[in-house]
């Protein structure tokens, strides 16, 4: 069974308490909960990570750099969060691993701030998926299951 690695960056650990106007009410438990049954619906495993650090995030790409050498990663779901913006480590991580990514914010980016118009993610990434809400996440996962037919 491919893996699917699901990796959240800065601050998504306070989803259901921060901006709720902008982030929605669920919180990062319940994004697990709606990732995991889409990978359960697709016949995936799930790794479903968050952390504030940059170079975690960048570890965490490595290793599963390592899967897809072995034929046993689907992809990378990663929303970077800031990091999307400033993170230039990320973009080569991504690169150098040549895994499929898909970028994925749970705002639409582009209704927001300029400086979140830009993505040092986007250029390695195979797609972006913004403005959904947490419902991105199993619509992400369901991008990545059919990339494997």
């Amino acid at each position: 069974m491919k893996t699917v690695f699901i990796l959240n960056g800065p601050n998504l650990n306070l989803l259901g308490t921060r901006e709720p106007a902008v982030y929605g009410a669920a919180t990062l438990a319940d994004v697990e909960q709606l990732s995991a049954a889409a990978c359960a619906q697709h016949g995936l495993a799930l790794s479903f990570r968050q952390t504030n650090h940059e170079g975690q995030l960048v570890d965490w790409i490595h290793e599963a750099g390592r899967l897809h050498a072995q034929g046993e990663l689907a992809g990378l779901i990663i929303n970077a969060g800031a990091y999307t913006h400033t993170s230039v480590a990320l973009h080569d991580a991504i690169k150098g691993t040549g895994i499929t990514c898909i970028e994925l914010h749970i705002s639409n980016v582009f209704a927001r701030e300029t400086f979140r118009h830009h993505s040092y993610i986007s250029p390695v990434a195979k797609a972006v998926m913004c403005g959904f809400g947490v419902q991105g996440y199993p619509l992400a996962v369901a991008a990545l299951a059919g990339m494997q037919a």
